[in-house]
């Protein structure tokens, strides 16, 4: 747990090790390491994947929040949001728009994706965490620049870490805690799952 919001970048590592040992927080990971307990809901009718007008990104929201309310973060929203960077200092940002969306986030870790690459053309990505009072609402500024494709590597879950929330421009990745849980959420939103065969 993360006492009263309070983000201790260590604290934060190491509850992530104990509930998701199989993979650093890299959002686009989740699903190829916790295949079994992942589900993928689209945020459109259809599977379109960028909303047009307004009425559309109500529906983009509407579907975020049913899904996270359904899943209770309880009390706070952890927010985890990512930024890529050249070197291992946090700038310059590639991606200036996470720090817009997301002005109150602490740097928690710098990750490198591919140790092995060359170090001259070696990408750093910066996770940074926030938590927000859970609410529907809380992030829709958020939610709107990842549907617009502005900002990637989204996370977002409870103060335990027990689940595990990847929206994306065109829908959400959701690693549940058991296989059964996965199941159960799939099944109350099942209109909203995808007709490809693999889920996606």
């Amino acid at each position: 747990m993360i006492p009263n919001g309070v983000l201790d970048p260590l604290a934060l590592s190491q509850l992530w090790d104990r509930q998701w040992p199989e993979c650093p927080p890299f959002a686009y990971w989740l699903r190829g390491h916790y295949p079994d307990r992942w589900v993928r809901f689209h945020s459109l009718p259809e599977s379109k994947r960028y909303p047009d007008n307004e009425a559309e990104y109500a529906i983009v929201l509407g579907r975020h929040y049913t899904v996270l309310s359904d899943l209770d973060p309880g009390p706070d929203l952890l927010v985890i949001t990512a930024e890529w960077t050249d070197t291992p200092a946090t700038t310059p940002q590639q991606w200036p728009r996470r720090s817009e969306v997301a002005p109150a986030a602490q740097h928690w870790q710098t990750l490198i994706e591919e140790p092995d690459e060359d170090p001259d053309f070696r990408s750093y990505t910066q996770l940074y965490t926030e938590t927000r009072p859970w609410q529907p609402g809380i992030i829709d500024t958020l939610l709107r620049a990842v549907a617009d494709d502005e900002i990637r590597g989204v996370i977002l879950g409870p103060s335990d870490l027990r689940w595990l929330y990847h929206p994306y421009d065109g829908g959400a990745d959701v690693i549940l805690p058991t296989r059964a849980e996965r199941d159960a959420l799939k099944e109350r939103h099942r209109a909203w799952l995808s007709d490809h065969p693999a889920g996606l």
